[in-house]
């Protein structure tokens, strides 16, 4: 990068250098002096331009750095709310629907097996699944959805 820099930089010198020389012989053959002496006073000052030491700093390094560590900053934090966050709540309500479920809620389960609750053990739920009155064992994890039995005291609160 700073090679390329100093290619540059004697390119655009010999181009000037080019160009003050040719104008340097114009005005010395108007003035009826001689072009070439003209010429290599001209000459002689662009090299000691060009010889002169250049500032090459270099690039420091957190700011080579900035661009990555800021494209890491925005892809964790749009991470977080198209992904974790999202996840975190549908858990969070999850978590809220099982520990509310109550004797006489019909749920139906991952599995797709539907049932009226009829007795809560610890993470154990034992459904009534049909009109025989089968009874199933299934988790607590197991619960898809669930219909909330209303009672007359839930209609007089509407």
């Amino acid at each position: 990068m700073i090679d390329m820099k100093k290619n540059l930089l004697k390119l655009e010198l010999g181009l000037s250098t080019a160009l003050l020389c040719g104008l340097g012989s114009l005005v010395a053959f108007a003035e009826g002096e001689d072009g070439a002496a003209a010429a290599e006073e001209v000459k002689d000052a662009v090299e000691t331009a060009t010889n002169a030491p250049t500032n090459t700093a270099k690039p420091n390094a957190f700011m080579t750095w900035l661009p990555i560590i800021i494209y890491i900053a925005l892809f964790i934090l749009i991470g977080y709310f198209l992904l974790f966050r999202p996840q975190k709540k549908r858990k969070q309500q999850e978590e809220e629907l099982r520990s509310s479920l109550m004797l006489g809620d019909e749920i139906t389960t991952i599995g797709g097996i539907c049932g009226k609750i009829v007795s809560i053990k610890d993470d154990n739920l034992t459904i009534e699944s049909s009109i025989d009155r089968t009874l199933m064992e299934v988790k607590n994890w197991a619960v898809r959805d669930v219909k909330k039995l209303i009672t007359d005291d839930d209609k007089k609160e509407k």
